[in-house]
């Protein structure tokens, strides 16, 4: 054959095949433009300070090997369902006596044309989105620094090598694939890629109920994961590991046994009689989803991950002012007289008006065991033997004890989760050589001191004044800390606090134990921390959503494509349009609907096990990132009906 005419085809097929490809060229271009503004944050100047304050550089860089495994996987597997949809052109071409060489070098043409034209245009893209990213990204982390529209020859040169490889995967997968088909094989390949309608046997039956099995175990052990119930490290470890096989093995199996089963029963409950929606959804649902368990198990899976890794790191920056003031109950808290009289002077002078509050500390061993269901190998702490920060009433504004009552502040979450607080009852206090004996009478959940003064961030106990006075005549010496005074200054005209905080930016930092505390500077660093992971995460999680979503379009234009014959069938049978269409809505409810609900299902689980960790805040944060995350996967769903359409619309 002429070279003139390998030309032609090359030509003609490429128009003809663009139509089918529009979805592919907008996923690559949307990955190529989405590493190169990614990649172009690593070398722009102004990510210095991000860099440096909260160790970025690492994770970016981290970040972006993940994003070149999610978008290689990505093109990969796009690029197996392609040239299996072109397997019988690819016969038809060995049939009529081209090579298979020269047939792999039609393939890497029409490829190159694809591939390079959309690798020009995603650069170009991304390159004038870099700002707006670099813009939402210091937005997010509250950096005071400009961003610019810069172009980074350096991440030009990555972006290209980084997408040259892929492309040199591919066009070996290309390779492999030709090589390896025959004639005969190549008409058969595409047909016997799903399953075919089968009955549904006992065995299924069995493997659907032992997936949801399985499933419900997972979330049951997950529920008490940090509830006291595992009281060692490897117990926990244990459980987790547990936790992990059983959702991930009943996810596969619920896919692969379990949808089966229970559209069987809705079938079976019917009496076999289905209307034309139920015949292209719930009958086409049965046959198909076991073939792609595999799949389906993959993007359910990661996507639990994604949402629940953002999930985690929305947590943390949406509390972050709940947690500065957990660790930081005043505006200032400084733990030494000398720095606390320099930071009032400093105040005095710029005509700043403030309110101190002083606390003294003593530190005793506190024995909670008739309020909390404590074990001496507990994986947080034994309480027997760490000593507890101790406070008089006298110092805490609106507390009133009688002389054998106390309380418990700033009892977090975490230790709530932790151990199963029995509610009020009597507490043991040890002093060097007696012991006291007080009734709790609640907890607050506010903190009275900073976080130095809590050894560890432990409850505080507010007890009455005289016993407080006894107990200081009876201190264990080797219990006691350097600092027993904490100093607690708020800010009486709340616009001055950023000059106050310019001002104690002067102090001396403290020991490496004791620390002076700013409550607005303590946010800021946590904003900027999980602001940064959450860019990261949500980066990586939007480039997931985007390369499943069209994994799972793919999937529905190869399915509509087989089942053309059928709905011509439906059409002349007199079916309208709409009747199909209702149908064909139903079954992407289904497709789509099922792996998210699966999803944000583990997710919630996974969230809700271990939450208090990154901060105090749930149900705001998670829920927004699953609408979100809904809302984007909703996009893919909407789109295969349409294709749908047009499938229904030439069927007849």
């Amino acid at each position: 054959m002429s070279h003139l005419s390998i030309n032609y085809i090359i030509l003609r097929n490429f128009r003809k095949n663009i139509k089918n490809y529009y979805l592919y060229v907008f996923a690559l271009i949307f990955s190529v433009s989405l590493y190169f503004a990614f990649v172009t944050l690593q070398f722009d100047p102004a990510m210095e300070e991000i860099k440096g304050s909260v160790k970025g550089e690492a994770g970016l860089k981290a970040a972006s090997i993940l994003l070149i495994v999610i978008v290689s996987i990505f093109l990969l597997y796009a690029n197996k369902l392609f040239i299996k949809r072109r397997s019988k052109e690819i016969g038809l071409y060995q049939l009529v006596g081209i090579t298979k060489q020269r047939i792999f070098r039609i393939l890497s043409a029409e490829n190159s044309i694809l591939y390079c034209g959309s690798l020009v245009v995603g650069i170009l893209i991304g390159f004038s989105f870099s700002r707006l990213v670099a813009m939402v990204l210091f937005k997010i982390t509250e950096v005071e620094t400009s961003a610019k529209l810069r172009f980074s020859v350096d991440a030009l040169i990555q972006t290209a090598i980084v997408f040259l490889v892929i492309f040199i995967a591919i066009l070996l997968m290309n390779y492999w694939f030709i090589r390896r088909q025959s004639i005969l094989s190549l008409f058969r390949v595409q047909s016997s890629t799903e399953e075919t309608i089968k009955k549904v046997t006992l065995n299924e039956m069995v493997i659907g109920m032992f997936g949801i099995a399985l499933i419900l175990t997972g979330y049951y052990i997950s529920t008490g994961l940090f509830s006291g119930r595992f009281g060692t490290m490897n117990q926990l470890l244990l459980a987790m590991i547990t936790i992990l096989g059983t959702v991930i093995l009943g996810t596969y199996l619920f896919y692969r046994g379990s949808v089966r089963f229970i559209f069987y029963l809705i079938r079976k409950q019917k009496g076999g009689y289905l209307n034309i929606r139920e015949v292209l959804s719930l009958s086409s649902i049965m046959f198909r989803m076991k073939s792609n368990a595999v799949l389906l198990t993959v993007i359910t899976t990661v996507s639990a991950l994604a949402i629940g890794l953002l999930s985690l790191c929305y947590i943390s920056y949406y509390s972050a002012e709940k947690t500065a003031r957990g660790d930081s109950p005043a505006d200032f808290s400084i733990v030494n007289a000398q720095d606390a009289k320099q930071f009032k002077q400093s105040l005095s002078d710029q005509g700043i008006d403030y309110k101190e509050t002083q606390i003294e500390v003593i530190r005793s061993i506190v024995d909670p065991s008739e309020i909390l269901d404590i074990s001496s190998d507990n994986i947080v702490f034994d309480p027997k033997k760490t000593p507890l920060s101790i406070v008089s009433a006298k110092d805490v504004e609106d507390v009133q004890l009688a002389e054998d009552e106390m309380l418990l502040a700033g009892f977090s979450d975490i230790l709530k989760s932790a151990f199963s607080y029995q509610g009020t009852g009597l507490v043991k206090i040890q002093g060097l050589h007696k012991t006291i004996s007080l009734h709790l009478i609640g907890l607050r959940d506010e903190s009275i001191v900073s976080w130095p003064f809590t050894n560890g961030r432990l409850p505080v106990a507010i007890i009455p004044e005289a016993t407080f006075e006894q107990l200081k005549q009876d201190l264990d010496p080797k219990l006691q800390v350097k600092h027993t005074t904490y100093y607690g200054i708020d800010i009486t005209d709340r616009e001055q606090v950023k000059a106050a905080n310019e001002l104690f930016k002067t102090l001396p930092p403290g020991d490496a134990r004791f620390s002076n505390e700013s409550q607005l500077e303590s946010a800021i660093e946590q904003k900027q921390m999980f602001g940064l992971v959450m860019f990261i995460v949500g980066f990586l999680g939007l480039t997931f959503l985007v390369t499943s979503g069209c994994i799972l379009y793919f999937k529905q234009m190869d399915e509509s494509e087989e089942e053309k014959p059928n709905l011509t069938i439906l059409r002349k049978l007199g079916f309208t349009q709409g009747d199909l269409l209702t149908g064909v809505q139903i079954k992407q409810l289904f497709n789509f609907g099922i792996p998210l609900l699966i999803g944000l299902s583990h997710s919630y689980f996974a969230v809700k096990s271990g939450w208090f960790f990154f901060g105090s805040e749930l149900w705001t944060p998670m829920l927004l990132v699953m609408l979100l995350y809904t809302a984007l996967y909703s996009i893919f769903g909407v789109l295969s009906v349409i294709y749908y359409k047009k499938v229904i619309r030439s069927a007849l």
